[in-house]
């Protein structure tokens, strides 16, 4: 291990679970790669619903992962530990990690990194494994959305509904998105959806039957589950795939199962966190062969709301919490 790096670092614990004030700064040991893993020094950490989980005491680190919250950085390879050759001493890599991603360093396994996208600084690629492998794994591997198919997300401004709204348009589909205000509306159709429902305003269902003339939408992508779950069914077309990722409103749900046979729909779900090192690389690589390429042209970009400073994680969970934000709020060791 270089001599240089030093021997402790700054980190956020959870001091017990509750609301955001139980973010604390604290001081803990550096952590070493083991074999097949990279040591980062962490220049930018994403902050992601399922760290508020975790939190909140609802979503605890698989065995094994570190206790500091934290599912996705971008920073520069410091030391490695044996069996790792993709990536050098020196090397801005964006990653994928089960936990610890709000402290100044952070282990990564070597199969989970990625590199930087060209054109992205580290704060935008440190918004970027977390809610892209999200996407990609949940819209164009377990629901499949094909080009000229028609996709709804829920929640467009939020990471996962921006980055769902920009791969999904660059790949050819047709997007709708609901969001809690005009103004995040307005955001949604600029980066590429058709139409952006406010459902504070609107029921949703009946919009999305009406702008398709009664046919429904291929694909819907649901983070907030409850009483969307029925008007998901109502508004899917003939063959359609309904994905659930994340239950703002519940997770138990009580449905007319007719509908959904009448329709020959989908309903599948998916978790990421605690997926193989294997089963997240095999993600990583389908991102660097269909989406690295689209970053660089410009033709997705990470939308990053707002940067902290690692000291007031608490104050990025309130954000999130408010529901404020348009895009990714990221945390800056």
């Amino acid at each position: 291990m270089p001599e240089a790096l030093q021997q402790s670092m700054k980190a956020i614990e959870i001091a017990a679970p509750g609301g955001p004030e139980v973010l604390r700064l604290t001081t803990l040991p550096r952590p070493e790669p083991a074999d097949g893993e990279l040591l980062v020094e962490v220049k930018a950490a994403g902050v992601n619903r399922p760290d508020v989980l975790q939190r909140k005491g609802g979503y605890p680190p698989p065995p094994g992962a570190p206790s500091t919250p934290g599912l996705e950085i971008a920073g520069v390879v410091r030391a490695k530990g044996n069996r790792t050759h993709r990536f050098k001493i020196g090397d801005e890599v964006a990653a994928l990690v089960a936990g610890g991603g709000y402290a100044e360093y952070c282990v990564v396994a070597e199969a989970n990194a990625m590199p930087v996208p060209r054109g992205l600084s580290l704060i935008e690629a440190g918004a970027v494994p977390e809610t892209f492998m999200t996407v990609w794994t949940n819209v164009f591997e377990r629901a499949r959305l094909k080009r000229g198919e028609t996709f709804l997300v829920h929640g467009g401004s939020s990471g996962i509904g921006t980055t769902a709204i920009m791969l999904a348009s660059a790949f050819g589909a047709e997007v709708f998105v609901t969001a809690g205000s005009d103004e995040k509306c307005r955001r949604c159709e600029s980066l590429g959806a058709r139409r952006a429902i406010n459902y504070r305003k609107a029921d949703f269902a009946e919009e999305l039957l009406r702008a398709t003339e009664g046919r429904g939408v291929d694909v819907i992508l649901d983070m907030v589950g409850g009483s969307y779950v029925e008007k998901n069914i109502r508004c899917a077309a003939r063959d359609g795939r309904i994905v659930s990722i994340a239950f703002l409103q519940g997770s138990r749900v009580e449905i007319d199962l007719l509908p959904m046979m009448l329709k020959r729909l989908t309903l599948t779900g998916s978790t990421l966190r605690p997926r193989t090192v294997d089963e997240k690389a095999s993600i990583c690589r389908a991102l660097e062969n269909h989406v690295w390429p689209l970053i660089a042209e410009g033709k997705v970009k990470p939308q990053v709301f707002r940067t902290f400073p690692l000291g007031e994680a608490a104050s990025a969970h309130a954000l999130m919490e408010s529901s404020e934000h348009i895009g990714k709020i990221v945390l800056i060791p």
